[in-house]
């Protein structure tokens, strides 16, 4: 009995490392925006995942886009079974000369592709390429009743670094920030 639960844990491991394997990391072009867009707006009706309130459009982030692509902070998009699954971006922390090279992260994940690596992927490329971009420590700043984000980013090393009671209001109800952070 223990045999056959460890060779099906085994294989489980198996698939999951081939699923993550065939996510694609990619830089973000303009054709994407829908994509992301798409997958923003399913976070903001959760209230768990974002502080924006009110759903965006692809006209109304292409300034953001623009802004990001290929600059300094990138976004990347995850491509899994020829799908936009998720997608990744860098933004300023603080703007003070002394914080450069301090980056705050954000990882969104399509709902039909979570618990499938997305999330992982882009964060472990992020930890792996942030030096080359000039980095030198990821931020996160997590509702603290997101559990999955939180779950997540403790899976790729991140630490808690901070904790702001109350400072955001969802439906007014309020919603602490909880801040995790690595260096790379």
């Amino acid at each position: 009995m223990t045999a056959g639960l460890v060779n099906k844990s085994t294989a489980h491991r198996r698939l999951q490392t081939a699923a993550i394997e065939s996510i694609i990391v990619r830089d973000a072009i303009q054709a994407d925006l829908p994509a992301i867009v798409e997958i923003h707006n399913a976070a903001i009706a959760t209230g768990i995942s974002t502080a924006q309130l009110e759903p965006v459009t692809a006209e109304g982030r292409r300034e953001w886009f623009h802004a990001h692509c290929p600059a300094q902070y990138p976004i990347w998009v995850a491509e899994l079974d020829g799908a936009i699954a998720g997608w990744l971006s860098f933004g300023e922390f603080l703007p003070r000369c002394a914080y450069r090279g301090s980056v705050e992260v954000s990882v969104y994940v399509h709902e039909k592709f979570r618990r499938r690596g997305i999330g992982r992927k882009l964060l472990q490329q992020a930890i792996a390429r942030g030096p080359q971009l000039g980095m030198h420590s990821l931020v996160g700043l997590i509702f603290s009743h997101n559990e999955p984000s939180i779950g997540l980013f403790r899976v790729a090393g991140f630490e808690r670094w901070g904790f702001l009671p109350g400072v955001a209001r969802i439906d007014q109800t309020p919603r602490d920030l909880t801040i995790f952070g690595r260096g790379l």
